[in-house]
């Protein structure tokens, strides 16, 4: 029987950054890893929604998105929703991973997205959450 796929949160107001991640991930991260299953978002008030609504496995949130960036989004998220998942913030540079730290994010990953950095930090973090 199949695993249930992994649902992916991919928060962006950009479509071609959440386009991006989509293809950097492709369908399945690892071979140990069920397939992943994307749900885009544009808007910051659906993100919290739908992470608040359940299911999530893990969000994606871009610091750089306009007008509510990913990393305030996430200390949001962290700080209003009682079983929030992981999340990985994209920042604006590899300097900037601090500032994810500050908003709680288990993982940070610098535009411009490289497929094999974002594919090992969000294995890691679906691996966290299966154990």
């Amino acid at each position: 029987m199949p695993e249930a796929p992994l649902v992916i949160l991919v928060y962006s107001d950009n479509a071609r950054t959440r386009d991006r991640v989509r293809t950097a991930l492709g369908r399945r991260v690892h071979p140990d890893l069920p397939e992943l299953q994307y749900v885009e978002v544009a808007t910051a008030p659906v993100v919290v929604t739908t992470v608040d609504a359940g299911g999530v496995d893990l969000a994606i949130l871009d610091g750089e998105a306009t007008p509510a960036g990913g990393m305030g989004l996430a200390k949001q998220l962290k700080d209003e929703v009682a079983h929030c998942p992981p999340i990985l913030v994209l920042t604006g540079r590899p300097d900037d991973a601090w500032l994810a730290s500050w908003s709680r994010a288990e993982a940070a990953v610098p535009h411009p997205i490289d497929p094999i950095q974002l594919g090992e930090a969000v294995a890691s973090l679906l691996r966290s959450i299966a154990t």
